[in-house]
């Protein structure tokens, strides 16, 4: 657990200042009082270029450039930091300098260096007897083990680092005193800021989109419910429109068989012969044919009581030579089937008719 050990994110271009309160590990200098630090010098190289007179060129040139110690992103110098470090006893060495590297010292045996590219600064920092990075950039404190310290510090000067070894002693802390007595172990290294900026954005991401896959599994059931719904209505509506089709196909086939009886029967009929049915003549065949149904479904009253085989076997016997129907049908005909029935009996009854008044 690196919770006790300080280590400052990044607040805008304020590295420098990160680095430092890193390194001494509590909030020990502040925007303000590092820009303190930069005027000083400021003036004091000022002072040293009015030496050569306030009237030269290279005053001038002095004066219209900006200040070298800070700028206005938060950025400062390593002159601001290492005076101050000086507040603390505290010294900066570079670390490939001629003079250090001819002492030879194995870095492991240093207390804390100091990191610089660019303008970004940070610590990398031995806390009880393990090594830590503390880069404000990182989203927390990252172990270096001993044995790659050498090559982590070789790495950074290769992509441009200039490394500074801080001597003297550092002000005491409790994350220091706490590692003295354990060694802390990481599961999982620190990611840098940007990084972890996208990673939770991407996060996100997937939860929302997780989230509506969820809603709509959870509306699933509801959706498959619907669609079966949906599909019973559509066949039934598909019988009802079928249902209606054959009837209306029925109906057609009736008015042409009623047209094409009328039409054969109209040439059968000698042209001399002049005889017509009257309306009386229609109705009274038509109340005898009404007559003839109602006693047909007497009879079919009558038949219900009998046993099925024999149902159907007079179900399926022929017509009469008297053209209607069998007399022995039963309820087991369907509607359908006495519907056509009861037309073929009709159309049988129209030719017979018409046939009998064409011979007279």
């Amino acid at each position: 657990n690196c919770s006790l050990i300080h280590g400052k994110i990044q607040e805008g271009s304020l590295c420098a200042q990160h680095c430092l309160n890193n390194l001494l590990q509590g909030e020990y200098f502040s925007p303000v009082e590092l820009s303190s630090i930069a005027h000083q010098l400021d003036e004091e190289e000022r002072m040293r270029m009015a030496e050569g007179g306030v009237t030269s060129e290279d005053y001038r040139t002095f004066l219209q450039q900006p200040s070298g110690n800070m700028d206005d992103s938060g950025f400062f110098s390593i002159q601001v930091i290492s005076n101050a470090l000086k507040v603390w006893g505290l010294e900066l060495i570079l670390f490939n300098s001629p003079e250090y590297q001819r002492l030879r010292i194995d870095p492991i045996n240093e207390r804390s260096f100091i990191c610089n590219y660019k303008e970004h600064w940070f610590t990398v920092r031995k806390l009880g007897k393990q090594w830590f990075n503390l880069n404000s950039l990182l989203t927390g404190p990252e172990l270096i083990s001993d044995t790659y310290l050498a090559l982590f510090l070789a790495q950074l000067q290769q992509e441009g680092y200039s490394i500074f070894v801080v001597k003297g002693d550092l002000p005491d802390c409790e994350a220091d005193q706490l590692l003295q007595m354990i060694r802390v172990q990481q599961m999982h290294r620190p990611k840098l800021i940007g990084e972890e900026l996208a990673q939770l954005k991407e996060q996100r991401v997937q939860k929302t989109d997780l989230e509506r896959v969820l809603e709509a599994n959870d509306g699933s059931g509801m959706v498959d419910e619907d669609e079966e719904d949906l599909q019973r209505a559509l066949a039934l509506s598909r019988q009802e429109i079928d249902m209606e089709d054959e009837e209306a196909d029925l109906r057609r086939a009736i008015q042409l068989s009623m047209q094409g009886s009328s039409r054969n029967a109209s040439q059968d009929i000698p042209q001399t012969s002049g005889t017509h049915l009257t309306s009386e003549e229609l109705r009274k065949r038509r109340e005898a044919y009404f007559e003839k149904q109602q006693q047909q479904q007497q009879q079919q009253q009558e038949q219900q009581q009998a046993p099925p085989g024999q149902l159907s076997h007079l179900c399926e016997r022929p017509t009469t030579s008297s053209g209607a129907p069998g007399s022995d049908l039963g309820d087991a005909m369907s509607e359908e089937d006495m519907l056509r029935a009861a037309v073929t009996m009709s159309l049988e009854t129209v030719r017979s008719d018409l046939k009998t008044e064409g011979k007279q």
